[in-house]
């Protein structure tokens, strides 16, 4: 809970209400925001590192996939678009493999207005990381930290200056691969003031004379001290050195993340002081872009500085349990400040889905799935449910949409619509999780969730099991489930009729 802190008088406590925190999150959406800075090519390399290489001590990593995601300033990026956010983003790639790739994954996000010059003979940067059982065996770099030519910098200048006119406020996210180098930081800072915009500044290096001006300045408690030089181990030293640090380079404003997950904000008004709420999560990098993110698209909602560093702190929280490929959506913030909880969280779209099969998965959870109506739920679907549980470590259940069930089964059907039977089906304690899908058959979901097991009833014959052939093909089984007699939707519906 925000509130003044005893180490200082004076402090500025400004109770946030659950009512303007829902409003402030679905505001995110209304946002438009100019992202500069360097972009990156995250792949991760995910497998089982299950013994010893004989050539010499180190672990050999059995290949199971790979991933490629947007990293480093368009990382911010992706973080925005899942808010809701539209984004303009102006970066720098090379004419490399890597390039080509990462352009076609920001191209290809909605909501995104990509301005990526390429520059001969830069290498993309590109960062590797070899993972088994949710741990990090290897990070391998290629990268080049150069300024880009003069010329490109001229030109990005001028789309830059051309992109603010249709955004609301521009966010320089520095990575020190050379977009930002002196003096573009502070040609964009004085470009921006002059139209009239907003800048936010996610900084790297000790060197923060190049930010002067920046309205905002987004330091880690660790990027802080190595700025300032100054001690920053209780809250009185953080906010003295924060102070010092606005001073010199007349920031609007720092917002400074420290460790699980609070936020102290100093501007013109005061000091804020955001404590995490609801235990401790263990701090991840990725976590910092989606603050940033979150405090950006607030700010540019219009929403005060404190109530959006209030909610850029959840969505830190949010992110840092999460793998470094996910990201957080309103969904994921409103259902974290929902006061009722409970089973409605459960259901999700196939994107979270997706996430939250992957953070399962991460630690080392056996996914299971099976899917169907569910209409009018009976016993015979609640004894199928609870024996694909026992098979996995978590179950999600794909649900077909009204569409999708008045095709399957006429008209009439459903009887209830999706969003109760995701509710009733989300109520049970052995559903971990339901996603609605809308076409005839769950290929798709199954191919985005890649579960270990596929459960469906002992009426099917197990080549007849749709999707059973996906789920093989990746190393999965196949599970066909006891069928309790004397129970069916349809009979039920008839008798109804009757």
């Amino acid at each position: 809970m925000e509130h003044a802190s005893p180490l200082r008088p004076g402090l500025v406590s400004t109770p946030v209400s659950h009512d303007a925190l829902v409003d402030g999150v679905r505001r995110l959406a209304r946002s438009s925001v100019m992202v500069v800075g360097d972009a990156m090519l995250d792949r991760y390399i995910f497998g089982e590192a299950r013994r010893i290489s004989r050539e010499a001590p180190v672990p050999v990593l059995q290949i199971d996939r790979e991933v490629a995601v947007a990293g480093g300033a368009a990382s911010l990026v992706r973080a925005l678009t899942a808010l809701g956010t539209a984004v303009a983003f102006v970066s720098v790639v090379g004419d490399d493999q890597a390039g080509s790739d990462l352009t076609g994954l920001i191209g290809g996000q909605p909501g995104v207005e990509p301005w990526l010059l390429v520059e001969g003979g830069r290498t993309t940067t590109l960062k590797t990381r070899f993972v088994a059982g949710g741990q990090h065996l290897l990070r391998a770099d290629r990268e080049e930290s150069q300024p880009i030519q003069p010329k490109l910098a001229e030109r990005l200048l001028r789309i830059c200056r051309d992109a603010m006119a249709a955004t609301s406020i521009t966010v320089l996210s520095d990575y020190g691969k050379g977009v930002l180098a002196s003096p573009a930081a502070e040609q964009l800072i004085a470009t921006a003031h002059a139209a009239g915009r907003r800048v936010i500044v996610d900084p790297r290096g000790a060197d923060y004379a190049r930010y002067a001006g920046a309205d905002v300045i987004t330091p880690t408690l660790f990027e802080l001290g190595a700025a300032t030089r100054m001690p920053v181990e209780t809250e009185a030293d953080v906010i003295a050195a924060a102070a010092a640090l606005r001073e010199t380079h007349s920031f609007g404003a720092v917002v400074v993340s420290r460790p699980e997950h609070e936020v102290t904000v100093l501007d013109a008004s005061g000091i804020h002081h955001m404590h995490s709420e609801g235990g401790e999560a263990p701090d991840a990098s990725w976590a910092g872009n989606a603050l940033v993110a979150a405090l950006s698209a607030g700010i540019a909602a219009g929403l005060d500085l404190p109530l959006a560093a209030r909610i850029a702190r959840l969505a830190a929280a949010i992110a840092a349990d999460r793998p470094a490929t996910s990201v957080v959506r309103e969904a994921d913030l409103l259902a974290a400040l929902s006061e009722q909880g409970g089973a409605q969280r459960k259901v999700v779209t196939r994107a979270h889905a997706a996430e939250q099969v992957e953070r399962w998965r991460a630690r080392g959870w056996r996914i299971g799935f099976t899917n169907g109506c569910f209409d009018l739920l009976h016993p015979g679907h609640v004894h199928l449910l609870e024996q694909a549980r026992a098979t996995c470590d978590r179950l999600v259940v794909g649900l077909n949409g009204d569409a999708s069930v008045t095709r399957l089964k006429g008209e009439g059907r459903p009887v209830q619509t999706q969003d109760a039977r995701a509710a009733v089906l989300a109520s049970l304690s052995f559903v971990d999780l339901v996603c609605v899908f809308d076409e005839d058959t769950p290929v798709e979901l199954l191919q985005s969730l890649q579960p270990d097991v596929l459960i469906k009833g002992a009426d099917y014959a197990l080549d007849a099991v749709i999707g059973a052939d996906l789920v093989q093909g990746w190393g999965g089984s196949v599970k066909l489930a006891e069928l309790l007699p004397g129970h069916s939707t349809s009979a039920t519906v008839e008798r109804l009729r009757g």
